[in-house]
């Protein structure tokens, strides 16, 4: 069987942003505005299909925030996050940054498992963040997302 290689790539204009693909990790289309308009946004495509969506924003001169990290729900578990994951490093790397963070729900179990193994340390947890932020109550695994959980990693 012949491994399908990710190709990451920056969203090239404005009506390709694939918000199907950000919705799956953050479901508020204004937060995503919010953060869109002031980051660094890429796709990930196998062939020519878009899977996989990232958006890094500046912090300071030294940290970088992943502000969205997903793949399409049929391509999960080959893969394409890790690789993503991996990209967003080596970009912001290269950029200049000495800091890599990135914040998810306490519920989000999968994901708090894959940024612990990619060397991803937790940092400190935002009580109530997803309260506070989002008019909807949000439930995976079957626990409701409440709290932030910030990982930091030093590249």
């Amino acid at each position: 069987m012949t491994k399908l290689k990710l190709h990451i790539k920056p969203i090239a204009n404005k009506e390709e942003i694939p918000f199907d693909l950000l919705e799956l990790a953050d479901p508020s289309r204004s937060q995503i505005n919010s953060y869109l308009n002031k980051g660094f946004c890429f796709i990930g495509c196998v062939e020519s299909k878009t899977v996989g969506v990232l958006v890094l924003n500046k912090i300071s001169s030294t940290v970088i925030e992943i502000k969205n990290i997903a793949v399409k729900d049929t391509e999960q578990g080959k893969g394409f996050g890790k690789a993503l994951l991996k990209y967003s490093e080596k970009i912001s790397q290269e950029l200049g940054f000495e800091k890599l963070i990135i914040g998810t729900g306490n519920s989000s179990i999968g994901q708090l498992a894959l940024y612990q193994k990619e060397g991803f340390e937790i940092d400190r947890i935002e009580k109530n963040f997803f309260l506070n932020n989002y008019t909807k109550p949000i439930f995976e695994n079957g626990i409701q997302c409440k709290h932030m959980v910030i990982l930091e990693k030093k590249l």
